[in-house]
C-alpha cells in the first residue's frame, strides 16, 4: 500500500499576543485505500488538521508530504492545482452555489481544472450524479433538493476530477440518521469499490467505528483512540 499523505511534526499556531495552538506535533502517514476518521472532543484541532492536509491551510512548523512531494515551498497556483487534481472535498454545509444547477456545481471543478472539453465535462457530472441516485435532479438548483441530496451533489463534486483522495469534514454533521447512513455508505463505497482514500472528522461514534483507521486528537496532538 503506497502512502498518499504523511506528515512529521505537523503544528498549526495562530500568531497573536497570546498565540492558540490549533495543531501540535502531529506526526502520521495515510495510505492508499484507507477510510480514516479524525475524531475528537470539540476544539480539539480536528479540523485544523483535515485543513492542513488539504493544503487549505498553512503549517506554522513541520513537514505535510502529498504522494511523496514535500508541499512546503509550493506556491499557491501548484498548491490550488493539487488541490483540484488530488484532493476532493466534502463539508458539513455542502457550500454548493445557489445559482448554478446540480450539475453546473459537479461541473466547476472540472472546469476550473480544464482537462476535458464541454461535452466530456457534461457526461461526467452526469454519470457521477446519476451513481449517487440523483439522475431526476440534474438540472435543478440546490434549494430544489432535500439536506441528504445536497450532500450527495457535495460528493459528486469532490469526485469531478478523480482524485485519489477525499477529505470530509463532518460530512453527516447535518444530516438525520437515514441520510447520515447513506453518506456514510457511499464514502465506504469510494473506498471498497473506487480505491479511493477517504479522510473524515466525525463527531459520529458509529461512523468512527466503522472506519478502517481512527485518528484521535485532544488539545491538537495525536492520542490513544
Amino acid at each position: 500500500m503506497s502512502t498518499l499523505i504523511e506528515t512529521v511534526g505537523l503544528t498549526r499556531i495562530l500568531p497573536g499576543i497570546v498565540p492558540v495552538t490549533l495543531v501540535q506535533d502531529v506526526t502520521l502517514s495515510i495510505g492508499e485505500g484507507e477510510f480514516v476518521a479524525i475524531t475528537g472532543p470539540s476544539g480539539s484541532g480536528k479540523s485544523s488538521l483535515l485543513y492542513l492536509l488539504g493544503l487549505l491551510d498553512r503549517p506554522s512548523a513541520g513537514v505535510l508530504r502529498i504522494s511523496d512531494r514535500d508541499t512546503a515551498e509550493l506556491g499557491e497556483r501548484e498548491r490550488a492545482q493539487i488541490r483540484l487534481a488530488t484532493l476532493g472535498f466534502v463539508f458539513q454545509f455542502h457550500f454548493l452555489l445557489p445559482e448554478f444547477t446540480v450539475r453546473e456545481n459537479v461541473e466547476i471543478p472540472m472546469r476550473r481544472l480544464g482537462r476535458l472539453d464541454k461535452a466530456a465535462m457534461r457526461a461526467r457530472s452526469t454519470q457521477l450524479l446519476e451513481a449517487l441516485g440523483l439522475a431526476g435532479h440534474l438540472d435543478k438548483r440546490p434549494d430544489q433538493l432535500s439536506g441528504g441530496q445536497r450532500q450527495r451533489v457535495a460528493v459528486a463534486r469532490s469526485l469531478a476530477n478523480d482524485p485519489p483522495i477525499v477529505l470530509a469534514d463532518e460530512p453527516t454533521g447535518s444530516l438525520d440518521s437515514k441520510n447520515s447512513e447513506q453518506v456514510f455508505a457511499i464514502l465506504d463505497a469510494l473506498v471498497r469499490e473506487r480505491g479511493k482514500t477517504v479522510i473524515a472528522v466525525t463527531h459520529d461514534t458509529d461512523m468512527a467505528a466503522r472506519a478502517s483507521r481512527r485518528i484521535h486528537l485532544v488539545d491538537g496532538r495525536l492520542a490513544a483512540s
